[in-house]
């Protein structure tokens, strides 16, 4: 899964460096920022972040014990899910001025009209998008993890040829159509996307019984535990709709800054956070119905928040003491400047702060979904978004775009702690003494690791380009890091050198 996450992250990176030289960060920038917002947000709702967690575990318990019923179930369900997305994605279209209006209150008169544009191409991607997220659920219950992973990576690949060949095409002559052109590439990107995962989807249930009814077995319980799901997901996709609705009243290159820096943020989290949820998931359900639940819930809960922290711990103290020196090196070509790379290094500082927590919540939140508590998350989602809306609003006054990242970070934080609290009380203790003993060391070889790479970019910063610059800094920190805690003898260090090397670590 692992793999598969970064090839897409790492074509999705190529995708945004010819984003940042076309585009920059200006108007057109900030106007393709909020038009893939608003889609994204329904796609969210209906698509992976809810259906994993409601479908994955009736789906995998009926396919124990009656294949042709679970394959019953995934061809209702997913008759359901092209039904809502196809009936809202209408909805989208036909309101898209007043959804523009509403959400990117801020811009100016020809940022809204572009963005307004925009959302009508975009939209129809939605369905597609929650068709691959049915197949992911499909795949991941068989134990396929790669394919579901690495075929957004297609995505990435229509989006840049489309503004390759719009480039080519326009010769320069304005961002207009070059966005209606990378526009209509994401549409095709979500084609491609589903087309390289349907085959597998196919074979493994022999074939798609493609019904919208709520008979089939499980239909129902999937329905059920999935609303308090949307709700919550609604939550989480109203914190990113809030934080578009203030980035557009921090001025041209706001959003578009915000956006740059999520980008980044992401592939920690989706990289480590994610990979180790998504692959917990199932085997969370398993125990969950065990006859020691409680006991291999907590043990498996702290092995993964253990696996989490060893890669995301780092990667939050590199964003936060190197932002500028990582956002300099991927996207500072083109329209895009030194002075953008700044302002885009200050939020992806801010963004750091709370790496840890947002990478961590989907695993704590999955302890209550094996456990068919779908509701607790929400509500605790609900109490975090409110904190962190008004955290933003106050920090973005004073710190502009950098504001609501450190607000977001701070709410996101505790959206994680509070995960933990409820768990604790439900099934006991889940991070002893010695899982934070472990996370400590990380803390101290993270600490260590900054302070080398600050040395060498005081010595490097003059004279030096981005990318070389970036890689002398964050290669040192890198390799202090990983050096640090082998010999502090941390297991993850172990399991990873051993990984890498096949022999044991001395």
């Amino acid at each position: 899964m692992a793999a598969g996450i970064l090839v897409t992250r790492v074509l999705g990176y190529v995708r945004e460096r010819v984003f940042a030289h076309y585009f920059g960060n200006g108007a057109a920038a900030d106007a393709f920022r909020a038009a893939l917002r608003i889609p994204n947000a329904l796609r969210n709702l209906l698509g992976e972040g809810t259906l994993s967690a409601s479908f994955i575990p009736v789906y995998a318990s009926l396919d124990q014990k009656d294949k042709p019923a679970a394959r019953a179930l995934a061809g209702a369900v997913l008759g359901l899910l092209l039904l809502a997305s196809g009936i809202l994605a209408v909805i989208g279209i036909a309101f898209a001025p007043a959804i523009t209006a509403a959400v990117a209150q801020g811009f100016d008169g020809p940022r809204r009209e572009l963005t307004t544009v925009l959302v009508r191409i975009l939209f129809p991607m939605t369905g597609l998008m929650v068709v691959s997220a049915w197949c992911l659920g499909i795949l991941n219950t068989h134990r396929r993890f790669f394919l579901p992973y690495a075929a957004p990576a297609l995505w990435n690949i229509a989006g840049i040829a489309a503004m390759v060949g719009a480039a080519a095409w326009l010769k320069g002559e304005g961002l207009y159509g070059l966005s209606l052109a990378l526009a209509w590439g994401t549409v095709a990107g979500s084609l491609l996307q589903i087309a390289i995962q349907l085959p597998t989807c196919w074979r493994l249930l022999g074939g798609i019984p493609l019904r919208v009814s709520l008979a089939p077995e499980g239909v129902r319980h999937v329905i059920v535990a999935w609303l308090p799901l949307v709700v919550g997901a609604g939550v989480a996709q109203l914190s990113g709709l809030v934080d578009t609705f203030l980035g557009s009243y921090t001025g041209v290159g706001g959003l578009a800054s915000l956006g740059y820096a999520q980008l980044v943020q992401v592939l920690p989290i989706s990289l480590f956070g994610v990979a180790v949820t998504a692959v917990a998931l199932p085997d969370l359900a398993r125990d969950a119905i065990s006859e020691t639940a409680n006991e291999q819930l907590r043990a498996r809960i702290a092995t993964g928040f253990r696996r989490i922290a060893y890669f995301v711990l780092p990667s939050a103290f590199a964003l936060a003491a190197f932002g500028p020196q990582i956002v300099g090196a991927l996207f500072q070509t083109g329209r895009f400047d030194a002075d953008d790379t700044m302002l885009v290094g200050g939020v992806l500082a801010a963004y750091g702060i709370g790496l840890l927590g947002q990478s961590t919540v989907k695993l704590f939140a999955s302890g209550f979904y094996a456990m068919r508590d779908t509701r607790t998350p929400v509500r605790i989602a609900i109490i975090s978004l409110v904190i962190s809306g008004v955290l933003s609003w106050f920090f973005m006054r004073r710190l502009g775009p950098a504001g609501i990242a450190l607000g977001s970070s701070i709410g996101g934080t505790l959206n994680t702690v509070l995960h933990l609290y409820d768990l604790d009380r439900r099934i006991g203790t889940i991070l002893q003494r010695t899982d934070w003993r472990i996370v400590g060391l990380v803390v101290v070889a993270a600490l260590i690791a900054v302070a080398l790479g600050s040395g060498v970019d005081q010595l490097v910063a003059a004279g030096w380009r981005p990318i070389p610059r970036a890689i002398a800094v964050l290669g040192i920190f890198g390799v202090a890091y990983g050096a640090l805690t082998l010999a502090f003898r941390h297991p993850d260090a172990i399991r990873a050198w051993q990984s890498l090397t096949g022999s044991p670590a001395n």
